[in-house]
């Protein structure tokens, strides 16, 4: 994207340039709003070149139908790399070898969906989403937010080589630890799990058959998800020192630790993208709003990833926050503090209930949580076997949970 004048005033400046945020610049912008997208280096991308075959980003996303829907409403899903993304058809569960419960299994056809997910790399997302910003209309903007005022009928986002931006709206994609957050005096609170994801991507001598797998256990939680051919990418939430040691291996012993846990399930494992390691951390934002200014994405909320959705989370509060302010009063602003609470009530529930289970899940399959568990709350680990067997035992259950994880 080559440098372009920024209005004197904008209707929206999102600060952030990851698929969240350009997704929400995307979004405003087709709505006829004067938008700009504010990051480091923000208007000087380089133009994405073609992977080899051999090239695979291990950086990896599950994208529920909701956000499949959001990407094709963006017009941003036929522009993806069809021939790099996969879909899930099936899903299987095991839990841990020590419950000796059944594997639970979710299927598209029992949920009425085209598919549960679809897997498609971080590069493949963001090419698309680059290409088609600059045809919107988003100005870039090079630079980092210094300073935040937000009185009177504009925000002014002061820069740190001085410059100044007007804005109606603010909206904060600027990650995990937003700088944008603390300038607003939006508070924040959060604990580091006791696990590292480990991601990495493999060829395999079995078909996946679009199937995901994930196995809870004492090694944490290994997720196997499919990509085109006959490959998958991992995502292993292991605790710290089985991560620090899975970091170490070589390729063919990271495979044959992989092959091992996941019970030989995909056959014999070729690494074809090394190890990568992700600390993974819980945060609560409690008010994602503030006037004229709005948070999205991991800047209002971070989840442990074992249900994938940290994506979905994003693209639901861009969805949302599109839906809200294309209903607006034609009076309203759209900073109109009433406006931006009417955005945070609507996605309080869905954030609160995916943070809840998945930080619940974590505990209750935690190896080193589970023996430290007070007498009293014991009976909660075999709440969690009857639990899990009833899901397994019972599809009405299922499909209330799929219908819960997909929307």
């Amino acid at each position: 994207m080559s440098s372009a004048p920024v209005p004197s005033t904008l209707d929206a400046l999102v600060v952030g340039r990851g698929a969240v945020g350009a997704a929400a610049a995307l979004g405003l912008a087709q709505a006829g709003l004067k938008v700009a997208i504010l990051a480091p280096h923000g208007g000087a991308r380089a133009a994405p070149t073609a992977p080899g075959p051999d090239d695979w980003d291990a950086r990896t996303f599950a994208i529920s139908p909701a956000s499949h829907a959001l990407l094709q409403r963006l017009r941003v899903w036929d522009a993806l790399d069809s021939t790099r993304v996969a879909p899930v058809y099936d899903m299987r569960i095991y839990p841990a070898a020590r419950a000796g419960a059944p594997e639970l299994h979710f299927g598209a056809y029992e949920a009425c969906v085209e598919a549960l997910a679809w897997i498609l790399e971080n590069r493949n997302l963001m090419s698309a989403l680059e290409r088609a910003l600059p045809f919107a209309g988003v100005v870039p903007v090079d630079g980092r937010v210094a300073a935040l005022d937000t009185k009177g009928t504009a925000a002014h986002v002061t820069l740190e080589d001085g410059r100044t931006l007007r804005a109606k709206l603010v909206i904060g994609a600027d990650g995990a630890n937003s700088p944008l957050r603390a300038l607003a005096g939006l508070e924040s609170s959060g604990r580091d799990y006791p696990q590292t994801a480990v991601v990495a991507n493999f060829e395999t001598s079995r078909p996946h058959r679009d199937c995901a797998y994930q196995w809870f256990g004492e090694h944490g939680i290994l997720a196997l998800l499919p990509l085109p051919g006959e490959r998958c990418s991992i995502v292993w939430s292991a605790p710290k020192p089985l991560a620090e040691t899975l970091l170490t291996l070589d390729a063919t012993a990271l495979a044959q630790r992989v092959a091992e846990v996941s019970l030989h399930t995909l056959g014999e494992l070729r690494l074809v993208t090394p190890q990568q390691p992700f600390p993974l951390r819980l945060i609560q934002v409690p008010r994602t709003v503030a006037p004229r200014l709005v948070l999205i994405g991991d800047a209002a909320h971070v989840v442990h990833p074992l249900a994938g959705q940290g994506m979905n989370l994003g693209f639901g509060d861009v969805a949302q926050l599109l839906d809200t302010l294309a209903a607006r009063e034609p009076f309203r602003d759209l900073g109109d503090a009433l406006l931006l609470r009417r955005y945070e009530r609507a996605r309080k529930e869905a954030v609160a209930a995916m943070r809840l289970a998945t930080d619940g899940l974590q505990k209750l399959f935690d190896a080193e949580f589970e023996p430290a568990l007070p007498a009293l709350m014991a009976p909660l680990v075999g709440a969690r076997e009857i639990g899990w067997r009833a899901v397994a035992s019972f599809p009405w259950l299922r499909r209330r949970l799929i219908a819960h994880a997909v929307s």
